[in-house]
């Protein structure tokens, strides 16, 4: 790698990189104990086979791995380790491993033991199918009483488990290639993983109506196991040619639209922050300025006058963003904060109003909380707040407003947030979450139709925890999930996130997208203590700082023939149109443009790790 870890990824710490584990056709990289990116003949089968341990806060443990052996054969391969969790109170776990692979098989045992108790959420296999190619298709589940079913993979996304009681599942990987994946030791149910913007249907241990968190029996062994088999009844196979350049190529295609607004969130213990940054948010020119406000963290009058005086220099719009108590009736709660904002001299734009309990989940099998209708919500907030717009959805992510669907007829618009560090946080798995997003707001669209749709803060740090009574705090700034701070966020690796996560949502037509703030954990500039690349502005702001430009301009699909590598689209305004192109990879890409028509003469482009790049195209 030759840019500097810290510039790509805000951290000098580097992901060890995977033992590839090879048996004839099938592949495999080995990760920290677990499986990833398992290929038959170079097609991807399952995205992942995982043994995880998971706290009361659904937070994953990385266990200490020991005693880690790999024996590699020409047509198979063998490992084993142990791993082991320490939990609080000095409880611990030990998970003895045994992997082995054949031409068409593989075989994933673990045998858990604690000899002190150990608390859980999970403990226990996750099998990660891939989602494009797979959304739609048939499969064959058979249930852990002996029923076969044909069914398929949900194609729009399943608010709830799509199949339970599982032993096992199949589905065609290819034409004449199918393949199994049979679970043994457990009841295993699959919830689909895209509610979470994963790209991935999770298959995985214990049923979620069962209690948790629960203890894991002391001095008792838990044996699990998962197998793959392949069946391969292919004649002979016909190979593509391979590009003899290795560049990816980009091509033109058919869809169109218009370029969403940018919007940059301002909480109240950021506001005295950004008030001091004016002139760089005037820099920015983000269209919309989205104010988040909770009266149950303490947020008041001060806040609110704080958040009038950015507004009054802001040339854009703004939006309210409420998480309303419901300790009282909406209609009273409501009608107070109006009264503060008359006081504050604060005039939004918008209201964006949700049930401050709606942003914790509410799992299958668990009692939802209580919480007064939203049509009484609504109708509080249209009293309190005359002419103008208010807006409905879930302040946490999608998966919440899936489960618990917001009355289409009751709002202007709906909103929701999505968040790339719920179940893993290592580079690829953010990355690839990027897969998802087409599904989530195709999935919207089927709810809520035509209705004015918003997204966002989606940030890769979490900003509120809706599974646990926590985000989990990352002083030592790794790669873990549900933190608070990411690193990767002073990174470049977020400036290519992002404008990887805007192309992806471009077809859902949506009226603002909101990628960052301007200050704090989330921002565009850098405290005074955080190193950065450019002086205090992290390498966001640029691309934030584009895409803010580009709002209401019209946008042509740019069709990649490696989306998991290569993003791109082209932006038509007044300056004419250009390609913008971004690499979401760690590795030098060299990009196939010719079909695109640039105005320069070069075809190709070499495009750095996680580096953009922007080309005007002939008229």
């Amino acid at each position: 790698m030759t840019i500097d870890a810290f510039q790509l990824f805000g951290t000098r710490a580097v992901e060890t990189p995977p033992v590839r584990l090879t048996a004839g056709k099938l592949t495999a990289d080995l990760a920290n104990g677990n499986l990833r990116t398992i290929r038959y003949d170079g097609v991807e089968v399952l995205r992942a086979i995982s043994y995880l341990v998971r706290d009361r806060d659904w937070g994953t443990y990385s266990p200490e791995i020991a005693d880690l052996s790999i024996e590699q054969h020409d047509d198979r391969f063998e490992v084993a380790y142990l791993a082991r969790c320490n939990g609080p109170g000095e409880t611990r776990l030990v998970i003895d491993v045994r992997i082995s692979g054949g031409s068409t098989r593989l075989d994933f045992e673990a045998e858990a033991r604690t000899e002190t108790g150990f608390e859980t959420n999970r403990c226990g296999f996750c099998i990660l199918h891939p989602i494009v190619g797979v959304a739609g298709s048939p499969a064959t589940v058979e249930h852990v009483d002996g029923r076969v079913v044909a069914t398929c993979f949900p194609d729009l996304i399943e608010p709830w488990q799509p199949f339970k009681d599982m032993r096992a599942i199949a589905h065609e990987v290819m034409p004449g290639v199918a393949a199994e994946c049979r679970m043994e030791g457990d009841t295993f149910e699959m919830e689909d993983q895209r509610n979470w913007s994963d790209a991935s249907y999770k298959t995985y241990v214990r049923p979620l109506a069962l209690p948790w968190p629960y203890q894991m029996p002391i001095s008792q062994s838990v044996r699990q196991k998962t197998s793959l088999v392949i069946r391969d009844t292919r004649r002979s196979v016909v190979r593509s040619a391979a590009s003899s350049t290795g560049a990816v190529k980009l091509e033109l295609g058919a869809r169109t639209g218009a370029m969403p607004e940018i919007g940059v969130i301002i909480t109240p213990e950021e506001a005295e922050a950004t008030l001091s940054a004016q002139s760089v948010l005037a820099e920015i020119a983000p269209r919309e300025l989205l104010f988040h406000f909770d009266p149950d963290a303490g947020h008041g009058l001060e806040a609110l006058k704080n958040f009038a005086a950015i507004a009054a220099a802001h040339r854009g719009r703004s939006t309210l963003e409420i998480a309303l108590a419901c300790k009282a009736s909406p209609a009273s709660e409501a009608a107070e904060i109006a009264r503060q904002m008359q006081r504050a001299d604060f005039n939004p734009d918008a209201i964006l109003i949700s049930p401050s309990v709606d942003r914790q989940s509410t799992p299958p099998g668990s009692k939802w909380p209580d919480c007064p209708p939203f049509e009484e919500i609504y109708a509080a907030a249209r009293a309190a707040f005359p002419g103008i717009r208010i807006g409905g959805g879930m302040l946490s992510y999608f998966t919440e407003l899936n489960r618990k669907r917001v009355p289409s007829g009751e709002i202007d618009f709906v909103s929701h947030c999505t968040n790339p560090i719920v179940h893993t946080a290592d580079d690829l798995s953010v990355m690839q979450t990027l897969e998802a997003l087409p599904f989530i707001t195709r999935s919207v669209r089927a709810i809520y139709g035509d209705k004015h749709y918003r997204i966002g803060p989606s940030t890769i740090p979490m900003r509120q925890n809706p599974y646990g009574s926590r985000t989990m705090d990352n002083p030592s700034g790794g790669r873990i999930p549900m933190a608070n701070r990411d690193p990767r966020h002073n990174g470049r690796f977020v400036a290519a996130f992002a404008l990887g996560y805007t192309i992806r949502v471009l077809d859902a037509g949506l009226e603002c997208l909101t990628l960052s703030a301007l200050t704090g954990p989330f921002g565009l500039i850098a405290g005074l203590d955080e190193p950065t690349e450019q002086g205090g502005r992290r390498p966001l702001f640029d691309t934030v700082r584009t895409l803010s430009a580009l709002a209401g301009a019209s946008w042509q699909e740019c069709v990649s023939a490696s989306p998991s590598e290569v993003l791109s689209f082209v932006a038509r305004d007044v300056t004419g149109a250009k390609l913008h192109v971004v690499n979401l990879t760690s590795e030098n890409r060299t990009i196939d443009c010719s079909a695109c028509r640039p105005a320069d003469s070069e075809k190709e482009l070499l495009l750095a790790p996680f580096a953009t790049a922007v080309l005007p195209l002939a008229d």
